[in-house]
């Protein structure tokens, strides 16, 4: 589907969407595709503008105001509302100026922030920019937190803003088969490879919960990143026998390592909601992770374990118990199968944005 807007005389049925663009790599982009697939793009004629691509400094500019002049189109033909989504940093900023271009034309703003690290920017920013992040976020009729923790976090930051809660989507799988005995556990990590999402952590565990034996298990890692550096790490552990780095991978075939897997393990320092885990969870996996940002609003004690970050002896622990408990393993992988089709399938997502954007017009 094209980033350029198509437009429809029914403006009391258009929504516009505001993103980063559908190729991107990361959650909001991954949000927008699942939702392309649910009748709420049908039923609210949505058109999409691109405002952001991956690249350097200069091409993402450069995007921006390439999309400038389809994003004025779009907001003068007066659709019913314009729904943006914005991260922390210069997605704030690019997104704020489209916020105040819809306000001044007098078009209801939905502000669906993504950002895991949007209070942190917040506290982190001058006072008067500070005004600026709280006027903005206030100026929507509706803002929407991924979560109960981060609806908190941003009622803190904008108090007057009415803030609700849409989770992130995903679409659900079948089930993945559970090893049989003797084979080993195959675990899976998904994300940047970086110190502030607890790789390095979890190869030091690794080495302490399995040494090089890869009879009881065998561990995944596909990110972009610092690969280098995880596979000198692999090398100096002596792990080359049951750890595999693959670097980043496209959509599809990070699909077939989750319908191959067990067991996703996230030890991050800092969360929003992350895509890995509830594409882990609509699989089926059992996940190990850290209570860090919005993971406790993903996973409890019934569909995962969740340890502190930074806790080397719990993840090796946590490690150790996945591998080897295979019956609690087989129940938490169940038990987050289910969560996810009752709460975070795109059919029942996309009802939640449906019903907000009534109440919105009503």
């Amino acid at each position: 589907m094209r980033d350029e807007p198509r437009f429809t005389e029914d403006a009391d049925r258009t929504v516009l969407w505001v993103s980063t663009s559908i190729d991107t790599r990361g959650g909001v982009s991954s949000f927008v595709r699942t939702m392309q697939g649910t009748e709420l793009w049908l039923d609210w004629h949505i058109h999409h503008v691109a405002t952001h691509s991956d690249g350097s400094r200069a091409k993402r500019i450069e995007i921006f105001l390439r999309a400038v002049p389809g994003l004025l189109r779009a907001l003068l033909s007066r659709p019913a509302l314009v729904h943006i989504h914005m991260s922390s940093y210069g997605s704030f900023f690019r997104k704020s100026i489209v916020v105040w271009l819809a306000a001044l034309l007098r078009v209801p703003v939905v502000l669906h922030v993504h950002g895991g690290e949007f209070h942190k920017f917040y506290s982190a920013a001058p006072v008067v920019m500070r005004a600026f992040i709280r006027r903005t976020l206030e100026s929507a009729v509706v803002v929407v937190a991924l979560g109960a923790t981060w609806r908190q976090r941003l009622q803190r930051v904008a108090p007057k803003a009415k803030v609700v809660i849409v989770p992130n989507a995903v679409r659900l799988a079948h089930p993945v088969a559970q090893p049989s005995p003797g084979e080993p556990v195959r675990m899976l990590f998904l994300g940047r490879v970086a110190d502030s999402k607890g790789t390095f952590d979890l190869l030091d565990a690794w080495a302490a919960a399995f040494g090089g034996n890869d009879q009881a298990a065998r561990l995944t890692i596909a990110g972009d990143g610092e690969i280098d550096r995880a596979r000198k790490r692999v090398t100096a552990l002596g792990l080359g026998a049951c750890v595999e780095i693959l670097g980043w991978m496209p959509a599809p075939q990070v699909d077939d390592l989750l319908g191959s897997s067990h067991v996703l393990v996230l030890p991050s320092y800092n969360e929003g909601q992350p895509m890995a885990i509830l594409e882990a969870m609509a699989h089926g996996l059992c996940v190990l992770a850290t209570d860090v940002g919005g993971i406790p609003d993903l996973v409890d004690d019934r569909c995962g374990i969740l340890i502190r970050p930074g806790d080397a002896a719990a993840l090796a622990a946590g490690l150790t118990r996945v591998a080897t408990a295979s019956a609690e393993r087989r129940a938490i992988a169940e038990a987050s199968w289910h969560r996810a089709r009752d709460e975070f399938d795109a059919t029942v997502v996309s009802r939640r944005l449906d019903t907000i954007y009534r109440e919105i017009l009503s």
